[in-house]
């Protein structure tokens, strides 16, 4: 049995699309990232402090999202902005390897419904 697995990605949340027997489940992880400030002129080292802390609630956002993919034979990464790069990033860390990641693809923010067809879509599952 193939378990196929989707993921839309920004630094918000994701949405978690498996794929196995035929069922469909879809989970969603909500991120405690804080968008990052604007600093103008000279910081005591406040913005490196800063950088390194968020840097670090996106390793531990990244590392919860990895923890609901289980085992996928194939895995489609998707969204916005860097996000879907930096998982790649943090997947290949690590597990060793990224070799069952077979997509990567910018995608505009996209309704929970709309991400679930497009996972299918590229899965080939009828609708």
């Amino acid at each position: 049995m193939s378990h196929d697995v989707g993921v839309w990605v920004d630094h918000k949340k994701a949405v978690i699309v498996s794929i196995a027997g035929g069922q469909v489940t879809t989970r969603t992880l909500e991120s405690e990232v804080g968008a990052r400030p604007r600093y103008s002129g000279f910081q005591s080292g406040g913005e490196k402090k800063y950088d390194e802390r968020h840097n670090q609630d996106l390793d531990r956002y990244y590392d919860d999202v990895i923890g609901q993919l289980g085992k996928p034979d194939a895995l489609l990464l998707f969204g916005p902005g860097e996000a879907k790069l930096q998982l790649k990033e943090r997947l290949s860390r690590s597990r060793g390897s990224s070799e069952s990641i077979i997509a990567v693809e910018s995608m505009d923010k996209l309704t929970d419904p709309q991400i679930v067809a497009k996972v299918k879509e590229h899965y080939g599952i009828a609708r």
